[in-house]
Order: C-alpha cells, then structure tokens, then sequence
C-alpha cells in the first residue's frame, strides 16, 4: 500500500511539472537530430550552430522539467520552507550548458570566417529550418500562453504576445527560461535561413561564419539574463510590487484590519511566502483577534500561488505604517 501510494504521489508531482518545458525538450531532441543530420549532409555552419542550440534547449528543457516536479514537494521538517528553490538550482545548471554550447557555436563561426566552407543541400536546409521555425514556434507561444495563465494576466490572441513580454519576470523560473530559449531559437532560425539563402545564391560565403557567431551570441545573453534571474532566486528575492500589492489588497479587505505594520513578499521558484505583522482596531479580546489572523491567513493562502503565510498581530497604533516600497 505504502509503494502504491507513493507511486500516485509521484505521479501527482509530475503532472504538476512545468508543461513548457517538458513539451519544448522533445521539441527540441527531435530538431537537433534533424538539424544535426542536415548540417553533416550539407556542411552549412549556421546549420550547425542551430544544432548545438537544439541540443542544448533540450537538456536544459529536460533538466529543467525534472527540477520543476522536485520543486513541488511538499515542506518537510527538514526544509521547513519546502523546496521552491530547487528549480533555480536546477535552472543554474541548465545556464553552464548554455554556455558552453554557445562557446562552442562562436568558436565554430570564427573558425568559418576564417576558413568559409560554400555549403550544399539548400533543400534539405531550407526544410529543417522551416520545420525548426515552425516547431519552435509553437513552443514559443505555448510557453507565452504559460506565462499568462502563471501571471494571471487578462489577454487573448494577439494580445497574448504583449502580456507575455510584460509578465515574463512574474512567471516561474522554468517558464522564463523556455520563453527566452526558444525566443533566441526562433530567432536562430531565421539568421540560420537568412544565411543559407543568401550563401547559397550569392558568392559571400562568410555569411555563414557571421550568421554562426550571431546565434552564439544570442545563446550568450539567454545565458546571462537566465543565471542572473537563477542566481538572485538562489539569494531569496523579494516578490514583484504587484504581487505586493496584491498580497496587501488581500490583508487590507478584512474590515478588522487598519493598517499592515510590516510585511515581506519571498519568492521561493514559483511561489510565495508571506511574513507580516498586521494591525487590528483597538477593543479586541485576544480570542476575537486570534480568529480575525486566521480568517486573514486563510484567504491568503487560498491564492494558488501563495505557499506559507506567517502573520502576527499588533493594536493599531494610530500612525499609517504600510507605505508600498517603490524603489529598487
């Protein structure tokens, strides 16, 4: 009974794993085998570089999906503030593979710069290319229409492009990295099919290196933006001011409720910790003060995205005390 539980369990765990990236590895494994078999056929060097993009978006997109379900495990007394962080763990280490990937594209493209290669196939390159702006397209929306469903942004069609730029910081950690890898694979994609048509139809071979060395460069600022949002949620990173707001327009609606004394917003991978003091009218029993905390505490966690809430309660002291923190 034990082990079929804790294989439903399991199974509850991966079903709450980040669809984005799950959906964007097999994605992406299939386009570097194709990318891949193009670029040995074909010798084309941007070709090879949307290769080594491919492969890397997929282990990245793999590892990352494993640390989105291990992220979702429940506190323990051990790890009393659960295991959110996890993810950028994970996330940080999808970075290093970044990196490395993109040294090796830049190094391929100055390698063809200095030695141009006039590559064959323009068939079989145009085909994969089109099938790779096609696939990671739609792993690019997808993971837009995850940013909006994550942010609780309101938008639809088109609008769901804006809202998705807009909200990007707001979205899990998972989520933000498919959304900037397959940006700059999309991207990729079409400095790769730029390159091969004009390669193939004009004599200025050393497009290609330069198409080469641009999709690395590309690959190098997913690898900073990514380990810079990774490395301060690693640190512990204060929520966004909206979600502040909104933490605090919850607290604030109970007619109990005067002022917010003090409050901190934590970011733990996808969720929130909430730690304030609140302040209460003046004349309450103890007993009565106590069930107003919980009746706050309750609606706060009934936010999906709100995990743990610490609360305390204070006499309202007469002075306004909750100002919103509007710098940095």
């Amino acid at each position: 009974m034990d082990s079929e539980t804790a294989q439903v369990s399991f199974w509850q765990l991966v079903k709450k794993g980040n669809t984005s990236s799950a959906v964007a590895a097999f994605g992406n494994a299939f386009l570097a085998v194709a990318k891949g078999a193009a670029a040995a056929v074909t010798g084309n060097g941007a070709m090879f570089a949307s290769a080594m993009h491919s492969i890397a978006d997929a282990i990245n997109q793999a590892f990352v999906f494993i640390g989105s379900v291990l992220a979702e495990r429940k506190a323990s007394r051990r790890f009393p503030a659960g295991f959110g962080r996890v993810i950028n763990l994970f996330c940080m280490v999808a970075v290093l593979v970044v990196t490395f990937m993109a040294y090796e594209t830049i190094r391929e493209g100055i390698h063809l710069l200095r030695e141009p290669v006039h590559s064959t196939g323009f068939w079989i390159n145009l085909g994969v290319l089109l099938l790779t702006m096609g696939i990671d397209g739609y792993v690019l929306v997808k993971a837009m229409k995850e940013i909006v469903r994550e942010t609780r942004a309101e938008a639809s069609g088109f609008a769901v492009i804006a809202a998705a730029f807009r909200n990007v910081n707001r979205a899990a950690p998972p989520t933000r990295l498919v959304f900037y890898e397959d940006l700059v694979a999309t991207l990729g994609a079409v400095l790769a099919l730029g390159s091969v048509v004009v390669a193939t139809f004009t004599d200025f071979a050393m497009i290609d290196g330069a198409a080469t060395i641009a999709i690395g460069c590309l690959m190098v600022l997913v690898a900073f933006r990514v380990g810079y949002d990774n490395m301060a949620g690693l640190i512990g990173v204060a929520a966004p001011l909206v979600v502040e707001d909104k933490v605090a327009a919850i607290i604030l609606s109970d007619k109990d409720v005067t002022d917010i004394f003090k409050m901190r917003v934590l970011q733990e991978g996808r969720y929130y910790h909430v730690e304030g003091m609140i302040e209460l009218r003046p004349g309450l029993s103890l007993a009565d003060a106590d069930d107003i905390k919980f009746k706050v505490m309750d609606k706060l966690l009934a936010d999906p995205d709100i995990s743990d809430v610490t609360i305390g309660i204070l006499e309202d002291n007469g002075v306004r005390n909750w100002k919103p923190d509007r710098e940095g």
